[in-house]
């Protein structure tokens, strides 16, 4: 019924959980004492999608891995459900997203990389589940889409090269036409009002946070709907990026993101903060700056956003590039970056700083130990200095999703690998300061993996600045520790990036 919603519930957080068992639980929410037990599912990474129409089934996702899921059919009264989705091997992995029922009931739409190497908005015939491919023509992902009332419109999201771009689709059709008049930016959340006649959109950009936007189906006229809070801030101010690519070892073309300050404020070469996405299955993209302005405008420090091999958007070979044994090819990415940077005259290759969180820790810390001498300084923030001792330290409920992109550690072959290109074993080569951030209660990268490597550069005389929140976990995420981290990079910057 209209008034029926299910929940996933799970011992542990929100966050993408794919190795823990996740129950699904149904309800009336005019009366709280139906809650029942719908169905036990085995695995984790499972999320509702979308009811039927007569409230009698729904879709839900199974979400094995960032390459790998299924979409299945439960019945809502009986909790039985049937994998709707072809079954597949570790040779042959398909992602599925977002799934949500035709009008009519008789099919499904979703998003998948089947047959291909960007995520395509498809129709599935219930009947037979073979699919009709709707947007061929753009080799991008479609990341998120939403269907009218009616059945009658589809409005989609693409990412294309990190720039959101939003579509209207006719269903009857199948035609669509690019929505202009949008910043550029990173779009989300598109949604079709229930008349069909506007879909509202959030757009982040360089000059605003997630603001609301609304598009006239027919027209195509574009509306801003609200003004987002900047401190006071002129955000007109704010830099818009360049997309810049470079050549990599193996010739391989990778891009990434440039802000540079004004030149007539800030003359000559600048110094640059390389700053590496988590993930690694991330993307940096031409959002809002928030902070970061600070640099740019009030330093005259150009920031530049690599998307390295193993970043998602590029195809899910690209996003592949770099599990197992390949890890250090993405090492080699910053590498090429390092000289990439010394071509430009606008940029100072002597005055680079390094910096990334998470996964961007991990490759803040390769790059100190291996293109030490390209670099004036380092910020690695909850970063891995060894995969190995990671692994074995990560919370359990993770640990396996991870062996998937790193290696399995426990394979003798694999573990002395990660040994090899282990921060921590090449600490001869690390003398530039290291400024490493972490949090005590982090369950994704325990704080030692910081302590373990500062200890011994200590001892062999590296500059190095240490910080933990000891209320914080994989991130900082309470205000008064943001101000006081970024004050902490603001000083950190100061000392040995503009340096002379």
């Amino acid at each position: 019924t209209a008034t029926t919603e299910i929940y996933t519930l799970s011992l542990h957080d929100a966050l993408p959980i794919y190795h823990q068992d996740t129950d699904l639980w149904a309800m009336d929410t005019a009366d709280p004492k139906t809650d029942h037990l719908l169905a036990q599912l085995e695995g984790g990474g499972w999320a509702p999608a979308d009811w039927s129409h007569d409230g009698k089934q729904l879709l839900v996702v199974e979400g094995i891995s960032i390459n790998r899921s299924n979409v299945w059919l439960v019945d809502s009264t009986s909790g039985e459900k049937r994998q709707l989705t072809a079954k597949q091997t570790s040779e042959n992995e398909v992602s599925y997203e977002g799934a949500r029922f035709s009008h009519d009931g008789r099919g499904v739409y979703l998003t998948t990389d089947l047959d291909s190497e960007f995520h395509r908005l498809a129709y599935f015939d219930l009947a037979t589940m073979k699919p009709k491919f709707l947007t061929s023509a753009i080799p991008w992902d479609v990341e998120e889409f939403d269907l009218s009332e009616d059945g009658k419109t589809i409005a989609f999201v693409t990412n294309e090269n990190g720039i959101g771009k939003l579509y209207l689709m006719d269903t009857a059709s199948g035609k669509f036409h690019l929505v202009n008049g949008l910043p550029p930016g990173v779009l989300s959340a598109a949604k079709i009002h229930r008349d069909g006649r506007v879909v509202a959109v959030g757009v982040s950009s360089a000059k605003s946070p997630t603001d609301v936007y609304s598009v006239e189906v027919a027209s195509g006229r574009v509306d801003r709907w609200t003004n987002s809070e900047t401190g006071g801030l002129n955000a007109s101010t704010f830099v818009e990026p360049q997309l810049v690519s470079w050549k990599s070892f193996d010739g391989k073309t990778i891009t990434g993101f440039l802000y540079e300050p004004d030149a007539k404020k800030f003359p000559g070469k600048r110094p640059v903060i390389v700053n590496i996405h988590g993930g690694p299955e991330g993307q940096s993209r031409p959002g809002y700056q928030g902070r970061n302005n600070y640099f740019l405008n009030e330093m005259g420090v150009a920031m530049l956003y690599p998307n390295v091999r193993g970043s998602v958007g590029y195809g899910k070979t690209f996003s592949k590039l770099d599990n197992g044994f390949h890890r250090e090819d993405t090492y080699k990415d910053i590498g090429a970056l390092l000289d990439w940077i010394g071509t430009q005259p606008s940029l100072d290759a002597g005055h680079i700083m390094v910096l990334g969180g998470s996964y961007g820790g991990h490759m803040t810390w390769a790059v100190s130990a291996f293109y030490n001498d390209k670099i004036r300084c380092a910020l690695p923030i909850v970063g891995m200095s060894n995969l190995v001792t990671f692994l074995e330290h990560t919370e359990a409920y993770r640990r396996d999703l991870r062996r998937v992109e790193y290696g399995d550690e426990r394979d003798p072959q694999m573990r002395a690998y990660l040994e090899k290109i282990a921060p921590m074993n090449h600490l001869d080569a690390m003398h530039k300061p290291i400024f490493a951030v972490v949090g005590e209660n982090d369950p994704r990268v325990p704080w030692t993996e910081s302590r373990q490597i500062l200890d011994k550069l200590n001892a062999q005389g590296t500059p190095t600045w240490f910080l933990m929140a000891n209320d914080e976990g994989h991130g900082y995420a309470k205000k008064k520790n943001q101000d006081f981290l970024f004050d902490a990079e603001v000083m950190f910057v100061k000392t040995y990036l503009l340096e002379q």
